[in-house]
């Protein structure tokens, strides 16, 4: 657990005693979504689904070489270590076609490959705890295993840090 996090009581964390080191990337047999077509859904997604969460997003073209820059190049201030969040996302970003698609009070992510097992689910779990993201290990306080069985399949992510 990260320092200053105290667990919950109803939460018996993650399944690890020590660090298991960072998941896998998930295995790109076809490239079906390339990374750029599952941004493109996620946006979508988000537009249909979630409109309110937008509200504060501005259309923003940044010239960055990779998205996991753009928080950085764009001096994001969020409640987060910036260089900590800039080397998760570029670490999502090869291992698991993640792209950064939106920025306000919270961070918006694709994920062309996400993972496709439990065990695989649970190291990524692991790192998302450890990004101190507080509506992962606060807000509203999520269980470990409950996050993790919800990773699976799912093509985007969304962090906040208050």
């Amino acid at each position: 657990m990260p320092e200053g996090i105290a667990p919950w009581p109803h939460d018996p964390g993650p399944p690890f005693e020590t660090w298991p080191g960072l998941a896998l990337a998930t295995p790109d047999p076809d490239a079906d979504p390339s990374p750029a077509d599952a941004a493109a859904r996620t946006i979508g997604h988000l537009i249909a689904t979630n409109p309110q969460a937008l509200a504060g997003c501005s259309l923003v073209l940044v010239p960055a070489q990779r998205s996991a820059d753009i928080p950085a190049l764009l001096g994001w201030d969020a409640d987060a270590s910036l260089p900590l969040v800039c080397a998760l996302l570029r670490s999502w970003e090869e291992r698991f076609g993640a792209r950064v698609v939106g920025m306000a009070g919270e961070l918006f992510v694709s994920v062309a490959r996400p993972p496709r097992t439990a065990a695989h689910a649970d190291l990524l779990a692991l790192e998302h705890v450890l990004s101190t993201a507080d509506n992962i290990v606060d807000d509203p306080p999520t269980p470990f295993p409950e996050y993790a069985a919800s990773l699976p399949q799912r093509t985007h992510w969304s962090f906040w840090w208050d």
